[in-house]
């Protein structure tokens, strides 16, 4: 397929993939006119980097990653090495913090809602029986 249908059915730009191929991350033929070509394999290798992406991984850790990993099913193939696992469990901790610290802050965001809410309550309240400003 070309790069259009690929940025198509992987809902990633052209730029996107062209950015992906020069960090390593996916791999284009070339038709002999120069024009990028990618096999259906392309489809679950764009998806799984942009996942790996909205977990916060950078391109160099992805592309260590990659290789690791089957396109079918994204299962983990027998290349993978201890340090990659060890690497891999490193940023899964990383992201249980930062869970934890939305959670924090969205706690708190509610209890300020809540106040507020409260607050403008009381207030309209005041306004409508003529006991307010």
């Amino acid at each position: 397929m070309r790069i259009g249908e690929l940025a198509r059915r992987s809902g990633v730009s052209e730029r996107s993939l062209r950015y992906y191929e020069t960090q390593g991350l996916l791999r284009a033929e070339r038709t002999p006119g120069g024009q990028r070509t990618y096999g259906e394999w392309a489809v679950d290798r764009v998806i799984r980097i942009q996942a790996l992406y909205a977990a916060g991984l950078n391109s160099k850790k992805i592309a260590q990653l990659l290789p690791c990993m089957r396109d079918a099913d994204g299962a983990a193939s027998e290349i993978a090495t201890p340090r990659l696992v060890d690497e891999l469990a490193a940023e899964r901790d990383r992201i249980d913090r930062m869970i934890v610290d939305l959670i924090r802050s969205r706690d708190v965001l509610d209890e300020v809602i809540a106040t507020a809410s409260t607050g403008v309550h009381t207030s309209a309240v005041s306004r409508a029986d003529g006991t307010g400003p």
